[in-house]
């Protein structure tokens, strides 16, 4: 039922895209002459709630182009994972290694990704609400609320990427209005919490019976959350220096993400996935739908493995996989391959407590691959730590069988319900309530089957030698032992799913910790150094990408000014 439904999202993606080809994209633009017959004018095309939901479903097409591999890199490195190899590749490397530059590919598809989202988003929005009785249709309303939720997850990674952008809310039917100089981004942070709270106001809950790859109340407010942390933290502005709100806004976004888990509270349904750690991520690769504890997800799925929305979560990241050595007509008897373009900051597997399920899953030690003899694949330990692997998606997890040996139908869980625990303990020990937020950290460590975190076992589980000191963080009171044990603990949950780097950066201090891991990581040797991130990484510089040089030689309202070091 998944497939058939997802073939069904798949087919009305491609027909919309073909519809809005001649109004958003700036290629089409140059070559039409005349409209073909699949063109529709606003006014033609906003005439029934069908079409209407077509616009809908165009916004959502964007996801897959950039969740199918620009997004394993742009959040890279961080202290977890890293791009294997240091040679330049104009695209992830360059990123995960801090030595790209403004021509970087990955970095100028993302940006182009994200403005056709939000021009997608507003044409859409626009229709919809232009159309006879939006007042007082609810399903045109829940349609325009979906598409406020994407508009806001697209434009927030703008301002995490990019900071001041060029940005608007209403669409562009020209390349030459796409032009717009720099917004400040808390004009862009005021849009983005307005579209979510339009969005929260007018979505249904989640249910048993809901798909997680459908927007949702529960999935708007807890982007929400995560915006307003964001929000509260530092970033790098214009002018050089990396700056935080005043106290008193501080603490007007923290006590707003607790308003918003305690709306999660009084609506019950979404908790931890009831079978585990390790199951909750084998059904990601297998495919399996839960809309409990994952909130939204992004949709993957190619009918041969050629078309459609290719995925590469399991293949691009995951345990290596080697081809394997059969005939065509074998497919569907044997696993694909997986290149395994990533590998995980080896250290991390001593961090954690023997009986935490979270490490066997984080680390993967081990690849196959392929016995001619037997004619199967070999699991094969790796024993150098500078071979192992993120393990969150696996070739091993999925259905036996493949369409394509790179290719994979795995979604990408966007955000989940133990993320947004860890971001209400947060907002709770920064409003003075610590007590509280031991309680929500050690939820989320107890469904790992972790040690409860206490004032008597700190620091023999969060000191040396157990972990690295982080000197960087004071922990000389309760709330700063509270934010060791953050630091910690969204790493043991979160690597690898988007949004380590931008904790980091938030909380100030991803120089230092990249710094702390490679000074001591055993994936940098005396002679060879395979995770540089913290050699290369640059304060003041990498907390945000550069603008790229195809838009700042075509948008002269950016006055060719770069982000700062650029």
């Amino acid at each position: 039922l998944r497939r058939q439904r997802q073939m069904c999202i798949r087919d009305r993606y491609y027909i919309l895209c073909l519809l809005l080809c001649g109004l958003t994209n700036s290629a089409c633009l140059d070559t039409l002459t005349e409209d073909p017959n699949s063109y529709y004018e606003k006014k033609d095309f906003f005439t029934d709630k069908s079409k209407a939901q077509m616009a809908v479903v165009g916004v959502y097409s964007v996801l897959p182009t950039l969740y199918g591999d620009y997004e394993m890199a742009l959040p890279c490195s961080d202290d977890t994972y890293y791009a294997s190899g240091t040679n330049s590749d104009n695209t992830r490397r360059d990123i995960a290694h801090y030595t790209l530059n403004p021509a970087n590919q990955y970095v100028y598809n993302a940006w182009k990704g994200l403005y056709q989202g939000i021009n997608y988003a507003n044409y859409a929005i626009q229709g919809i609400e232009g159309m006879e009785n939006y007042e007082g249709d609810t399903d045109l309303q829940a349609m325009v609320a979906e598409a406020k939720f994407l508009r806001a997850l697209y434009a927030f990674s703008l301002v995490r990427y990019w900071g001041d952008v060029p940005f608007k809310t209403t669409y562009s039917d020209s390349y030459e209005h796409t032009y717009q100089p720099r917004s400040s981004r808390e004009t862009i942070y005021d849009q983005i919490i307005n579209d979510l709270n339009f969005a929260k106001g007018h979505l249904a809950w989640a249910d048993a019976s809901s798909s997680p790859e459908k927007a949702s109340q529960g999935s708007a407010r807890a982007l929400l959350m995560r915006v307003l942390l964001q929000r509260a933290g530092y970033s790098l502005q214009m002018d050089g220096t990396i700056t935080r709100p005043d106290e008193s806004k501080r603490q007007e976004y923290f006590n707003a993400v607790i308003q918003e888990w305690e709306e999660f509270k009084t609506n019950g349904y979404h908790n931890f996935y009831t079978t585990g750690y390790l199951e909750l991520f084998k059904g990601f690769s297998a495919g399996t739908l839960d809309s409990q504890e994952s909130l939204f997800e992004v949709a993957f799925y190619s009918p041969d493995g050629n078309t459609g929305t290719k995925g590469y979560w399991g293949t691009y990241i995951g345990p290596a996989v080697a081809a394997p050595g059969i005939a065509s007509t074998e497919a569907n008897q044997f696993m694909g391959r997986a290149n395994a373009l990533f590998r995980v900051v080896p250290e991390w597997k001593e961090f954690f407590e023997a009986g935490d399920a979270r490490r066997d899953v984080m680390v993967c030690t081990y690849k196959f691959n392929w016995d001619k003899t037997s004619y199967s694949h070999k699991k094969v330990e790796n024993k150098s730590g500078r071979d192992w692997y993120p393990g969150k998606w696996r070739r091993e997890w999925m259905p036996i069988g493949y369409k394509n040996p790179n290719v994979t139908d795995v979604n990408f869980c966007y955000i989940r319900y133990a993320d947004v625990v860890l971001m209400a303990a947060e907002a709770f020990n920064e409003t003075d309530n610590t007590p509280e937020a031991w309680k929500l950290l050690n939820s989320v460590r107890k469904r790992a089957g972790a040690t409860e975190i206490t004032s008597e076992n700190y620091a023999s589980l969060l000191k040396a030698p157990k972990v690295y000191n982080l000197n960087f963080i004071n922990d000389g009171d309760e709330a700063g032992r509270f934010r060791t044990a953050l630091y910690w603990e969204r790493g043991f949950e979160l690597a690898f799913e988007g949004q380590r780097k931008y904790d980091l950066i938030r909380w100030g201090i991803i120089q230092e910790a990249l710094a702390l891991f490679f000074e001591n990581s055993a994936a940098n040797t005396s002679t060879s150094t395979g995770y540089p991130a913290g050699k290369n990484f640059r304060k003041g510089k990498h907390e945000l990408f550069p603008i790229p040089t195809d838009e700042l030689q075509l948008n002269y309202l950016l006055e060719n000014k770069n982000n700062p070091n650029y």
